[in-house]
Formats: structure tokens, C-alpha cells, sequence
């Protein structure tokens, strides 16, 4: 069930050699260093004497730590410095003036009053990537604390998410948190080969809000391109049929066709190709704009067979499809499929079962060489090489 990540041989990763400075908690900055942890970046996660919210965040936990907390900061090391203590606030600065790339997620203007906003940092360190995470941005939206539930909520994620005759609803994840890591993460790999050509240091900031509307994708464009109001529609799609859940004869399973090739094997797997040629139906827009014709149709032959022989067939058909799933039978369905989804992260009994890096090498695989880090565990040593008499910032050596 578990495969293991590489400890004794682990190959340098993608990122290896650079420094990352990790001045964020909760989600959206902790899951954008990881994935540069995983990458071989050297993460210090710095923390507060009170340490990251996530560690409170229970139920559930394992061995009495958060697993929300442990989603998000393997490979990292920890140190607890508070931000008021002069001497901390010094070790935050040299550590910021040694590394390649910061990642803060304060309140906008939040860590100027410590010396460690952009202009403080990027004086001292001018090839720094420093890069911000925001609810609603710098400007207006200052004040407005970033939590992705009122994201969802002000995006009009919300207005989407339920059935039509019924209360909007939250998605069952932090949506925009996630997306905003990855395009904080995204913005990093790019200020740093614009500096590897240039030399150049930059400013990288996002936030929740415009990776909200960004990640809505085609509900977005209806608006902004075409001047219409997306609603709900519960499990339905505004432009595709089917695209939705159908009940079979045992249980609902997901039934997608997403063209007209797709929609014809449907219809043949399912014993009546005629619907194909029916010119209700053969189009694309047509089965959308006729989807209640349609359903019944669909749904009487679908009711005939289980849903777990309707889904060998369509798939060896090339039809889209799939059983809804819980989280543990759909990690169960990406193990029987080869995936590999549980690595461990660490060695013996201080490995942590994590959730694989998603992205696959031919030559850097990611690695998981540590766990997720207890609160200032690594703390002596970081103080220990921040406090040493250091050589010119191109010839340190990290701790």
C-alpha cells in the first residue's frame, strides 16, 4: 500500500541549492513550499512561539498531532522565532538575506514593522524572490482577512456549488488556498529563471481572490466574455450533457461525454445507437439544450445493469466515466491503478504517511526525506548557523 520515498540514495531534486525562506502557516503558503521542499528547495518553515494555526487544527490527528497540519510541511525543517524579541527579529533578517526565495503570507504592510517586508528584505538581498500571498490583494482589498471560505463565498464559487432550490454551498476542500499555492509556486519557478538569466530579484505577489476568478475558468468567461450569469445547476454542467452523475441499477456512477464521438460509444455500449443520429441529440449543444428528453433515455438503460459493469464496458469503450467515491476508496482505486498514492516521509518510526507529490520525473523525482517538522525542532541549529560569522551570501553553505 505504501511506497516508500528515497532515503539513502535520494537523488538532488530539480531545486536543490536553493534556500527557502518559509514566513507563511496555514495552507496556501505552507502547500507552495512543500511542493518546492519536495522539489529538493531547502524549506525553513518559521514559526511563531505558538507555531502554526494548523497544528490546532483537530480532529482527526495521528499520534496526537493535526493531519491537516502534516498535509502540508513535510520535507521542511522547523524554527520558532518571535518576531518582538530583537534578537529573533535579527535572526529572521539574516536568514532572509541568505536565502534565494521568501514566502509570506501576513496581512498586507504586516511584516514592515519588522523589517522584513519586499524593500527591507530585497536591500539587503537584492536577488531575493520574495513572494506575497493576499486574500483580496494589496489595494483595496488590504483589510479583508484571506480566509478561503470567504473567498468562495465572494468569488460567487458559492452561487455555484448546490442544487438549484437550495442554499449555496462550499466546496468539500479550500478550493482557492490550493490553487493559489500552486500559482504562487508557479510565480517563484519563474522569478527564478528570469534571475538565473538576469540577476535580477523580483517581487511575486497573489492572492486569493484573483486565483479564484483565474480558477473558475469557463463560469468566469461566461461573464466576462459572453455577459452571462452562471447559477447553479447542482451535478449538471451549463454547456455538457451528460456530464453528470446517472443512476444505474445499483447506485449513481459518473456518465461524461464531452463530443460527439464520445456521446456515439455511449450510446452503442449502452444498446441504442440510434440516439446518436437522433438530431435532438447528435450535437453537442443539441443534448445540451435537450438534456431532459434526453436523461430518461439514458437512465432507462443505464437502470438494467450494476454500475460497476456499466463502468468496465464504457471505459474499454473509450467512454469517460466512474463511481463516486469516498477518500479512502478513491485512494484504494489510485493504488490499484499503479499510483502509488501514500509515500512515507522520513525514515523508521518518524516516517509520516503523506500523500505523493503529484508530479513525475524522468530524472529528479521529488523526494521525502523528511517528516513534517515538530515546532522549532531544528531550532538550535538554524540559530546556530544564522549567528556564525558568515562568508559572502554566493559562498554560504545552508546549516
Amino acid at each position: 500500500m505504501v511506497a516508500r520515498g528515497p532515503v539513502e540514495a535520494e537523488p538532488v531534486g530539480p531545486l536543490s541549492g536553493i534556500l527557502v525562506a518559509d514566513f507563511s502557516r496555514v495552507l496556501a503558503g505552507p502547500y507552495c513550499t512543500m511542493l518546492l521542499a519536495d522539489l529538493g528547495a531547502d524549506v525553513i518553515k518559521v514559526e511563531s512561539p505558538g507555531g502554526d494555526d494548523t497544528r490546532g487544527w483537530v480532529p482527526p490527528v495521528r499520534d496526537g498531532v493535526s493531519t491537516y497540519y502534516l498535509a502540508i510541511n513535510r520535507n521542511k525543517r522547523s524554527v520558532a522565532l518571535d518576531l518582538r524579541s530583537e534578537a529573533d527579529r535579527a535572526a529572521a533578517a539574516e536568514l532572509a538575506r541568505r536565502a534565494d526565495v521568501m514566502v509570506e503570507n501576513f496581512k498586507p504592510g504586516g511584516l514592515a514593522r519588522f523589517g522584513l517586508d519586499y524593500t527591507s528584505v530585497s536591500a539587503a538581498n537584492p536577488a531575493i524572490i520574495y513572494a506575497s500571498i493576499t486574500g483580496f490583494g494589496s489595494g483595496g482589498g488590504r483589510d479583508i482577512p484571506g480566509y478561503d471560505l470567504v473567498v468562495q463565498a465572494m468569488s460567487g464559487l458559492m452561487s455555484l456549488t448546490g442544487d438549484p432550490d437550495g442554499p449555496p454551498y462550499r466546496a468539500g476542500i479550500s478550493a482557492f488556498d490550493v490553487i493559489t499555492g500552486l500559482h504562487t509556486a508557479i510565480g517563484i519557478l519563474a522569478a527564478l529563471h528570469h534571475r538565473a538569466r538576469t540577476g535580477q530579484g523580483q517581487y511575486v505577489q497573489a492572492n486569493l481572490m484573483s486565483s479564484a476568478l483565474s480558477g473558475m475558468v469557463n463560469q468566469t468567461s461566461a461573464y466576462a466574455a459572453g455577459g452571462v450569469v452562471p447559477f447553479r445547476m447542482g451535478n449538471s454542467h451549463p454547456s455538457l450533457f451528460p456530464y453528470e452523475p446517472l443512476p444505474a441499477g445499483d447506485k449513481d456512477m459518473i456518465i461524461t461525454a464531452g463530443n460527439d464521438v464520445q456521446f456515439r460509444k455511449l450510446c452503442e455500449v449502452l444498446g441504442a445507437p440510434e440516439l446518436a443520429d437522433d438530431p435532438r441529440f447528435a450535437k453537442t449543444g443539441d443534448r445540451t439544450a435537450n438534456r431532459e428528453l434526453l436523461r430518461p433515455l439514458l437512465v432507462e438503460r443505464l437502470r438494467k445493469r450494476p454500475a460497476a459493469e456499466w463502468f468496465r464496458e464504457l471505459i474499454a469503450a473509450g467512454v469517460p466515466c466512474g463511481p463516486i467515491n469516498t477518500v479512502d476508496e478513491g485512494i484504494a482505486f489510485a493504488e490499484e491503478i499503479g499510483l502509488e498514492p501514500v509515500v512515507i516521509a522520513g525514515e523508521g518510526e518518524a516516517g509520516i504517511p503523506t500523500i505523493r507529490n503529484p508530479l513525475r520525473f524522468s530524472a529528479t523525482p521529488p523526494g521525502y526525506k523528511l517528516p513534517p517538522p515538530g515546532l522549532d525542532e531544528h531550532g538550535e541549529e538554524i540559530r546556530r548557523w544564522l549567528a556564525a560569522s558568515s562568508a559572502p551570501p554566493e559562498e554560504e553553505a545552508g546549516p
